[in-house]
């Protein structure tokens, strides 16, 4: 389990559903590992995480729990990252935030390796994973951008409220029961815990993920606005986008509507190009129904794409969908994906 030439990790936020996901996938990785510390929150300190069979104790997340770290994925809560992780970081940490604290710093790359891992040379002990539902689009639309440029790009997303954490998964399935079963039932998370009204998640589709910003789009619809141009390059790149959450637990699904900038290109050049992109995984067989859905990419770390066509008046539009397990390469395998990217380019002491 330890490996002697490994690195000291710590995980931040470790009895959280992504900081779970991040511990399992550093199993499952066989990522590379000296010493293992377990940080969160002083309520949930002392709590004791099975790591492989081993027994390994949650410690308080402070500026001395980083002395000797080598890599720390934090994933606790944009205020505890930006209280951390430059303690952290002055420590000699490189720390991959999880969180939207630094995604927008000037100084802080933003990244997903399959679109833009050389960005991770210039970071400065900070590293920013993308919000969930930026990751698995650009991960789907960078093949695109490199072999016949993109000008325009308009999703609409269709999230799993396991984005909202996990007390947003048990909203869920309470309400449904309480549906079911013909008895009364209070809202009290979503669409966000801090705002003024909450509303049924069961059997609905809310059209609000995060807080409406001045200009009628919300927080989250943003983050994927901003976030897209500032991974790919591309500050001129036209990005809109509308984000739903729906009744399902895990598994963010998009429909991604993208003008390029070649001409003569068909759906099935889009296809051929995807099928084999690193990350992607093509499932496209209108004919016999297959297509990617959210229960079927649970515990899986790909990006899968289909429903590939193009747009009926725009010889240059295309129409995809894309769905990804939220958790996974949305937050913890990406986070995780960093690390290992870091450790081959030899980024890390």
């Amino acid at each position: 389990m330890y490996q002697e030439n490994g690195f000291h990790v710590a995980v931040v936020g470790a009895t959280g559903a992504v900081g779970q996901q991040m511990i399992s996938t550093l199993l499952n990785r066989n990522f590379p590992i000296r010493k293992l510390t377990l940080l969160s929150s002083a309520r949930s300190a002392g709590t004791k995480v099975d790591f492989n069979g081993q027994e390994v104790v949650v410690q308080e997340a402070k500026p001395e729990s980083f002395e000797g770290v080598d890599i720390a994925l934090f994933s606790a809560g944009g205020s505890v990252s930006k209280e951390l992780a430059p303690e952290a970081a002055k420590r000699g940490a490189i720390c991959v935030d999880n969180t939207s604290a630094f995604r927008m710093d000037l100084n802080t790359p933003l990244v997903v390796p399959e679109v833009n891992e050389s960005d991770l040379e210039k970071h400065n002990g900070i590293i920013a994973n993308p919000n969930c539902s930026t990751i698995q689009m650009v991960v789907a639309l960078e093949p695109i951008r490199q072999k016949y440029g993109l000008k325009k790009v308009i999703v609409s997303t269709y999230q799993a409220v396991s984005g909202a954490g996990a007390a947003a998964i048990n909203e869920l399935m309470e309400q449904t029961q309480a549906i079911i079963n013909g008895e009364t039932y209070e809202a009290k998370i979503l669409p966000v815990k801090s705002d003024n009204n909450h509303y049924q998640i069961a059997f609905n589709a809310i059209p609000q993920i995060d807080k409406f910003q001045e200009n009628g789009y919300t927080f989250e619809e943003m983050k994927m606005i901003n976030e897209t141009k500032k991974i790919m390059h591309l500050p001129e790149l036209h990005v809109s986008a509308t984000c739903v959450r729906l009744p399902v637990a895990v598994g963010h699904s998009e429909s991604v509507y993208f003008e390029i900038e070649a001409e003569g290109v068909s759906a099935n050049d889009i296809k051929a190009l995807l099928k084999d992109a690193p990350g992607i995984i093509l499932q496209d067989d209108p004919e016999n129904q297959v297509y990617p859905m959210p229960a079927d990419c649970v515990g899986k770390n790909d990006v899968f794409v289909g429903r590939i066509r193009n747009d009926i008046d725009n010889p240059r539009g295309f129409h995809m969908w894309v769905v990804s397990d939220n958790l996974l390469k949305g937050a913890a395998w990406n986070s995780v994906q960093i690390a290992e990217s870091l450790v081959r380019l030899g980024l890390v002491k």
